[in-house]
């Protein structure tokens, strides 16, 4: 019998409903409280176009590096076996429940000029505290475990059945991972590439203890949020809707992605 098929106790239906309510009617608060007589200039400001492209523009840029090095993490914590794995799980994961101010403090004292490899760099004229990397960084440090948590799911959901088919028949491990492994995992990597971007576009803690907030530089769409909202309500609220709509967006691109596999 399919799951579609089975009843539901009635009671169910009342905390679901309860639920939904607690996530939708702030969304609906904000709706509410915008000026739309003046929305269209509140949101194209100078600063404000500054900080979305800001946040376009690295977000991709950290999603792109999820890719890369995600990618490699999930397929050995997936694949292989070995003392201390799940250690080693623990710590990718752990951007996860880190509070983004303790993450960002940790990049600091990594990257910073008097930072572990940060002294480092600067002694090679490479500055990357409050430059626009040290917001790709932020971004990229509490977005890869989203990716990682995706694909591997995808990978032992998966299986190994047919890798194991393709290298006993002769192909190379770089040749299984390229045609049989990643062909596989599409829909987990797009789900998993889709939430790191959600995730790198809402980033605030550990960008602005990081990089700071420069206009232009450093100042992502959520710091310009928390900035006007001292100085502008209006626009806060304006640009918070904005950052909503494109977050709706983006979670409804990685529910049709899932859906079309």
């Amino acid at each position: 019998m399919s799951d579609r098929t089975v009843g539901l106790p009635r009671w169910i239906y009342v905390p679901a409903v309860l639920g939904a309510a607690f996530v939708l009617l702030p969304l609906v608060a904000i709706v509410a409280k915008v000026d739309w007589t003046h929305f269209g200039s509140l949101i194209t400001s100078q600063a404000s176009r500054d900080a979305f492209v800001l946040s376009l523009k690295t977000s991709a840029i950290s999603t792109g590096l999820c890719v890369v090095f995600g990618v490699p993490m999930a397929l050995v914590l997936a694949r292989r076996d070995f003392p201390g794995l799940a250690v080693i799980r623990s710590l990718v994961l752990l951007p996860l429940v880190l509070p983004p101010v303790v993450g960002g403090l940790a990049l600091l004292y990594t990257f910073g000029r008097r930072g572990l490899l940060g002294s480092t760099l600067d002694a090679a004229g490479i500055q990357i505290a409050f430059t626009t990397i040290a917001v790709v960084l932020a971004q990229t440090f509490v977005a890869l475990p989203f990716m990682v948590v995706s694909l591997e799911g995808a990978l032992r959901t998966g299986g190994q059945r047919y890798e194991v088919a393709a290298a006993s028949l002769g192909a190379r491990p770089t040749t299984v991972f390229r045609r049989i492994t990643l062909p596989l995992v599409v829909p987990g990597l797009i789900s998993g590439a889709v939430l790191a971007f959600a995730r790198s576009l809402g980033e605030f803690g550990a960008t602005i203890t990081f990089a700071g907030s420069l206009q232009g530089r450093t100042r992502t769409l959520p710091l310009e949020i928390y900035l006007q909202r001292e100085t502008d309500p209006d626009a806060a609220v304006a640009l918070a809707l904005v950052l909503v709509v494109v977050a709706v967006l983006v979670i409804g691109l990685a529910g049709q992605g899932r859906g079309t596999r």
